[in-house]
């Protein structure tokens, strides 16, 4: 039986505007297991950005439980220990990378090993070895500013890989990026899966589903399928232009 390393259970989230009460999440819930290459897509607005920040520990639902590693990270943690488990445990890449602008290529890589306070001499040793992983290492002493976007976002993965996560969270990781710099990087996701890494991956393009195990289709705020790779019932789905997804048919 596949081990299970997280579950979000009839997850609810709401926000005040003014004196109106707006309900962006509205009793979703997935499970992800070890080895899992997952997959949340939907059209904008659908609540899957607000899903994966509840998932990350970075906005509490307004009900229901997210499970990971076997803890209630909202009952379980508080704020500062919910960031030391996305420190230890999360590597996350995001539309925009974020730099340490002081900081070279490798050094940026490596950061997260020295906020640990592991000898520089071993940082720099497994900070080769993740860029010599997406095929960064002849820029290891740039600036990440002079990088293209696909560049950067190999270096964003690498510097998520270091730590040797128990999952890896990809928001959008492609909006930024030509069609063959997005086919490479999920590429690159395909390949750290392929060697045992859990991926979870939130986008709007069904393009990219053909990487994915399992799939999760969100739409107004609730998972309206989900998955196996192959399935047949993927070529339902209601499909206006390339990007633009709408409700899955239910069969």
């Amino acid at each position: 039986m596949a081990e299970q390393i997280l579950k979000l259970t009839e997850i609810h989230k709401s926000f005040n505007l003014g004196t109106q009460e707006t309900q962006i999440i509205k009793g979703a819930g997935f499970s992800v297991n070890k080895g899992d290459f997952l997959i949340l897509f939907g059209p904008s607005g659908c609540g899957k950005s607000t899903m994966l920040n509840i998932l990350l520990g970075l906005e509490p639902p307004t009900k229901g439980e997210v499970i990971f590693l076997g803890k209630n990270i909202y009952d379980a943690f508080d704020e500062d220990g919910r960031a030391q488990m996305r420190k230890q445990q999360v590597g996350i890449i995001y539309q925009q990378s974020n730099w340490v602008k002081s900081l070279n290529v490798i050094e940026n890589v490596y950061f997260p090993l020295t906020l640990r306070g592991l000898p520089e001499e071993e940082r720099e040793k497994r900070a080769m070895e993740v860029l010599k992983m997406v095929g960064m290492e002849q820029g290891a002493l740039q600036n990440p500013a002079e990088l293209s976007s696909g560049q950067q976002q190999r270096v964003s993965l690498a510097r998520a890989l270091i730590s040797d996560p128990a999952l890896i969270v990809a928001d959008e990781p492609t909006g930024n990026l030509d069609s063959k710099a997005s086919e490479d990087i999920m590429a690159l996701f395909k390949q750290s899966n392929d060697k045992g890494k859990t991926v979870i991956m939130v986008t709007h393009d069904l393009e990219y589903l053909k990487f994915a195990s399992r799939s999760v289709n969100m739409a107004d705020g609730v998972v309206v399928g989900e998955y196996s790779a192959n399935d047949e019932r993927l070529k339902k789905l209601s499909v206006s232009k390339r990007g633009n997804i709408g409700r899955a048919e239910k069969s």
